[in-house]
C-alpha cells in the first residue's frame, strides 16, 4: 500500500506532508492522530491511577492489582487479535476497540468499589504504563507497516513512537487538572479525577469517528489463501516473543502508575509534581525516538535496540539507590532518554523480518508479552512496595532488561530483514 502519491496541489493536505515521511501513504494519517489521543490520555490516566485509588480508599495493593488486571485483559485481547484477527477487517477491529474505550471511561468513572473497577480494568482500554500495550496496538501497527515501504518502515515507526511519546508527555500534565478544577470550584477532588476517566471515554468516540475515516486494506493474495495467521517466519516470531516475555515482565514492574507511587510514597511527590517529572521525561523519549531513526540507519536495527537499552537500566538501578530526590529524578531522566529508543527500531524490526501476510499477526503475538508477562507483576510489585521493599522493583527491572538485551543481541545478530 505504501505510495508517494501524496497530493502537492492541494492545501488541505499540508499537514498530512508534513506529519508524514516521504513515501508513506496518507491512509497512515488517521492512525496518527489517534495514537496522539491515545497517548494524552495515557500519560494522565498513568499519574491519576493511584490517586484516584487511593482517594477511594483502596490501598497501594489495589494500584498493583488493577494495574495487572488491565494488563492481562489487553494481553487476553490481543491473543485473540492474533488467532482471529486475519479475518477480520482492520478498521472494524479498530472502530470496535475504540467503542470499548468510550465504555471503559464512564465504567471507571462511575463505579467506586475495588471489584467492579477490576472487571472494568480487564476488559476496557485502561493503560497504566507509558508504553502502549493496548488492543490498539497490533492494529495500528500491522496497518502502518502497509501504508510504507521497507526503507520509510523505520521512520514511520518513529515517527508513530514520537507522537505518542510526546502527547503522554502532555496527558501527564493533565494529572493537575483535577487540583487545579477543586481548587477554582467547590467540586470535591475526587469528582474532579472522576470527570477525567468521563474525558477519556470522550476521547474514545473521537477514535471511532478517525478509524472510520481509515480505508478499508486490499488483502495481499497469500493472505487471502492462508489458513492460519503465522506460516514460514513462525520459528523466529516464537523466539522474539519468549525474549520480549522478559522485557514485559521487567518493564511491568516500573509500569508509569507504580513509578508514580514509589516517587509519592518515598520523597512525598505531589500528583501534579509527578505530572511534571512525566512531562519532561516524555518530551526526552520524544527526542530520542527521533534520533533512534539515524542511529539504526548507521549501526543496525538490533544494535540500536541494545546499546541504547541497557544504559538506560544502569540508571535506573542507580535511581533506586539516590539518596536524593534531585538525584533520583535526574537518573530517571537520563533512563528516559534512552529507554524507548528501542520502540520504533523494535517495530520496524519485527514488520522486516516476517513475510508481509504474516505482520499483523506477528505484531499480535510479539506484543502479547507486551501485556501478558507484564500483567504479573506489576501486583508483585505492589507487594514488595507494601511490605517496606520500596525500591527493589526498580532494581529488579535493570537487571532483567539488561539480560534481554544480551540476549536479543548473542540470538539475532545474525538473521538478516526480509524486507
Amino acid at each position: 500500500m505504501a505510495t508517494n502519491d501524496h497530493p502537492s496541489n492541494t492545501g488541505s493536505h499540508w499537514l498530512e506532508r508534513l506529519a508524514l515521511p516521504s513515501g508513506v501513504h496518507a491512509d497512515a494519517m488517521p492512525l496518527l492522530a489517534g495514537r496522539a489521543l491515545r497517548g494524552i490520555c495515557d500519560g494522565y490516566v498513568a499519574v491519576l491511577l493511584p490517586s484516584y485509588l487511593l482517594a477511594l480508599g483502596f490501598d497501594s495493593m489495589a494500584v498493583g492489582l488493577i494495574s495487572s488486571a488491565t494488563l492481562i485483559g489487553s494481553a487476553l485481547a490481543t491473543i485473540l487479535i492474533g488467532l482471529v484477527g486475519h479475518r477480520y477487517p482492520q478498521r472494524r477491529l479498530m472502530m470496535l476497540a475504540a467503542a470499548l474505550m468510550f465504555a471503559t471511561g464512564l465504567a471507571f468513572a462511575g463505579f467506586s468499589t475495588l471489584w467492579p473497577l477490576l472487571m472494568i480494568a480487564f476488559v476496557g482500554t485502561l493503560n497504566p504504563g507509558s508504553g502502549d500495550v493496548s488492543i490498539f496496538l497490533p492494529l495500528e501497527h500491522a496497518r502502518l507497516a502497509e501504508s510504507a515501504t521497507p526503507d520509510t518502515r523505520t521512520a514511520l515507526f518513529a515517527r508513530y513512537g514520537l507522537i505518542g511519546a510526546f502527547s503522554s508527555a502532555f496527558g501527564a500534565l493533565a494529572a493537575a487538572i483535577p487540583a487545579w478544577l477543586a481548587g477554582q470550584s467547590r467540586l470535591p477532588l475526587l469528582d474532579a479525577m472522576r470527570l477525567m476517566f468521563v474525558f477519556y471515554g470522550i476521547i474514545g468516540l473521537l477514535l471511532w469517528r478517525l478509524y472510520a475515516r481509515v480505508p478499508v486494506a486490499q488483502p495481499h493474495g497469500a493472505a487471502t489463501a492462508a489458513r492460519t495467521p503465522l506460516g514460514p517466519s513462525r520459528p523466529i516470531v516464537l523466539r522474539l516473543a519468549m525474549l520480549f516475555s522478559v522485557d514485559a515482565f521487567a518493564g511491568g514492574l516500573v509500569v508509569n502508575s507504580l513509578l508514580s507511587l514509589w516517587l509519592m510514597q518515598r520523597f512525598g511527590l505531589s500528583p501534579a509534581a509527578t505530572g511534571q517529572f512525566f512531562f519532561v521525561a516524555g518530551v526526552l523519549t520524544t527526542f530520542s525516538q527521533l534520533a533512534a531513526v539515524p542511529l539504526a540507519r548507521k549501526i543496525g536495527l538490533l544494535n540500536t535496540m541494545v546499546f541504547t537499552h541497557i544504559p538506560s537500566s544502569l540508571c535506573l538501578i542507580a535511581a533506586a539507590f539516590a539518596p536524593t530526590l534531585a538525584l533520583s529524578l535526574a537518573l530517571l531522566l537520563a533512563r528516559s532518554a534512552l529507554s524507548q529508543m528501542d520502540v520504533p527500531t523494535r517495530t520496524a524490526y519485527v514488520m522486516a523480518v516476517v513475510t508481509p501476510p504474516e505482520r499483523a499477526a506477528a505484531a499480535s503475538l510479539t506484543a502479547v508479552p507486551r501485556s501478558l508477562t507484564a500483567a504479573l507483576s506489576p501486583a508483585l510489585a505492589a507487594a514488595l512496595m507494601a511490605y517496606g521493599f520500596t525500591s527493589t522493583p526498580l532494581v529488579a527491572c535493570g537487571l532483567l532488561k539488561i539480560a534481554y538485551d544480551l540476549a536479543m543481541l548473542r540470538s539475532f545478530r545474525r538473521v538478516k530483514p526480509l524486507n
